[in-house]
């Protein structure tokens, strides 16, 4: 069968004898509820087609940061364990993000300019 792009490129008198050919297939009530039923099939509602190929791609996108969250969680996991197995671990870890201090200590902040 041929598609109606190419049938813009023909002559007048081929694209009359296309539809002649194949007017009764055209007008045939079968293969307008066809043509009907494929245009709702791929273009209407939250059941077309092109609806359910956009969930998919949405999908696999949620799929692929599901995976990277738990390699991330993995990672934090581990470092949890190595943070709270050791105290002096904690007590860097402590010193070095929230600036404590012991109490006969005193902490200097130096501010480059």
């Amino acid at each position: 069968m041929v598609f109606l792009p190419t049938l813009i490129c023909l002559k007048p008198q081929k694209v009359k004898r296309f539809i002649v050919k194949y007017y009764s297939f055209i007008v045939n009530k079968y293969a307008i509820a066809t043509a009907v039923f494929l245009f709702i099939l791929i273009f209407s509602d939250r059941n077309g087609l092109l609806y359910q190929w956009e969930q998919s791609r949405t999908y696999s996108k949620v799929l692929e940061e599901n995976e990277y969250f738990k390699e991330e969680i993995k990672k934090l996991q581990y470092d949890h364990d190595n943070l709270f197995s050791n105290p002096k671990n904690l007590e860097k870890y402590a010193r070095e993000k929230y600036l404590m201090k012991r109490d006969d200590e005193d902490v200097f902040i130096i501010v480059k300019k």
